[in-house]
């Protein structure tokens, strides 16, 4: 079963970019999600429809399968399945392989280095955050509890990415 963007489509037109906000509304990429909470996952989804965010959201389940859509293989290498991702956001805990493991071979990798990752999590330890800074990653945000909260964390980091220029090759859909 391959993953379908969180994007309207009506008539067979995509309409991200028809009056709405998004991480680059110039650009329109992909952002992909590893999450492996249903609740986060949900809440996402409704946070990217209240702020009218234009670009994909993809959704992957653990940090294998995050490897696995940025190499595109397994069940990502028929084409089309695996977009290139501008931006990463990236849990820590979760099976098979954590987010923090993750993000040392995205930045280990030379082909993924580049990528923007943000940490998305619970975890408030001092030790993951360090660990992750260590490892290269671009912010780190703690989950914020409530979805109103949670919308406008979304909403702020959306802002954010509008004025950032991309590394070559991470702000195409291809």
């Amino acid at each position: 079963m391959s993953k379908q963007p969180f994007v309207e489509r009506r008539s067979g037109i995509d309409r991200r970019s028809e009056g709405r906000s998004g991480f680059d509304g110039r650009s329109g990429f992909v952002v992909l999600m590893a999450e492996d909470d249903e609740d986060d996952i949900v809440a996402t989804k409704r946070a990217w429809k209240k702020n009218n965010i234009a670009n994909p959201l993809y959704i992957v389940k653990d940090g294998e399968e995050c490897l696995d859509f940025l190499h595109r293989r397994g069940k990502y290498s028929e084409p089309g399945t695996a977009p290139r991702p501008g931006i990463l956001l990236l849990d820590i805990k979760m099976p098979k392989m954590d987010g923090l493991s993750v993000l040392k071979h995205i930045k280990e990798d030379g082909g993924l280095h580049r990528l923007p990752v943000i940490i998305l999590t619970t975890s408030r330890t001092e030790e993951d955050r360090l660990r992750s800074y260590d490892l290269g990653v671009n912010a780190y945000i703690v989950k914020p509890v409530g979805f109103e909260n949670f919308s406008e964390a979304v909403r702020t980091i959306s802002l954010f990415w509008q004025l950032v220029e991309l590394p070559g090759g991470y702000n195409e859909l291809d």
